[in-house]
């Protein structure tokens, strides 16, 4: 009889756990804003217009319960997500978690005509600005050594981007951006910024949206990433009674398929 009543108490939890789920995801939702609800008593952080945040809340999201895509077609065989970013990749092996990164935070400035802070270190240490590519030129690179030439095409078109994009895909990574990004503390913590290790592997997981509890001050964030081989953009379940969000806190930071350790937290300058 006591086994049958602990039996019942354990399926009314999950029930319960499963029920406030429910309450947080809109199915239905075609963005974040949309589709994922806070908890109780959490209230999102603000987000201006034309902000880095407003534009990850905002992009669009594959149908709810859409799996996980690799480069190559196949499908992502562990189960980490929740949603997936309806956002193209290449189909060779090459956009990864770092360059997920770079082409969603580059997106964002090339649509808001910021072309002059679209600009990133590859991993040798040289800077590589969007605007040399749209003055036609483009770097060479022999070994470890590169250099710029002229006479390519020029111009701030999708393509002079697109190829822009390509060649940073290929020469950054974890380690450069890691290298050129500032370090951030927890409180100041804001979408758009990640959590990064830099290395080969490296890993690096972005702050996709932020909300407060309005009592306690306590925190909590949606997290996104690609990985290796690369693949679509998808936002992370957690481990907690909260999935899909995470808590904010000044500890290590377990997600799915990386431990990110105290002070891992960076942001774009």
């Amino acid at each position: 009889m006591k086994k049958t009543v602990f039996a019942l108490i354990a399926l009314f939890c999950v029930l319960q756990i499963f029920s406030q789920q429910s309450q947080k995801i809109n199915k239905n939702g075609k963005t974040i804003l949309e589709r994922f609800m806070p908890p109780e008593n959490y209230k999102r952080v603000d987000a201006a217009d034309h902000s880095f945040a407003k534009f990850l809340r905002t992009y669009p999201l594959k149908e709810y319960g859409s799996p996980v895509l690799l480069y190559d077609g196949k499908r992502k065989s562990h189960d980490v997500h929740v949603s997936v970013f309806d956002m193209a990749i290449l189909n060779v092996d090459l956009i990864q978690c770092a360059d997920a990164v770079i082409k969603l935070r580059s997106e964002y400035l090339y649509q808001e005509k910021r072309y002059s802070e679209i600009q990133f270190h590859i991993t040798n240490g040289m800077l590589v600005p969007f605007s040399k590519y749209a003055e036609g030129q483009r770097v060479i690179v022999s070994g470890n050594t590169t250099s710029w030439k002229d006479g390519y095409k020029s111009g701030y078109s999708k393509s002079v981007f697109e190829e822009y994009l390509k060649f940073i895909y290929t020469y950054a990574g974890t380690y450069s951006l890691a290298m050129e990004s500032l370090s951030k503390s927890l409180s100041n913590i804001q979408p758009g910024d990640f959590f990064i290790y830099g290395g080969s592997p490296g890993h690096v997981v972005l702050v996709l949206d932020l909300a407060i509890d309005q009592s306690t001050g306590k925190k909590i964030m949606l997290l996104g990433q690609s990985y290796m081989p690369s693949q679509e953009f998808h936002i992370l379940k957690s481990y907690d009674d909260i999935s899909p969000w995470y808590y904010v806190e000044d500890k290590i930071l377990e997600t799915p398929e990386w431990t990110f350790q105290k002070g891992s937290l960076k942001g774009f300058k």
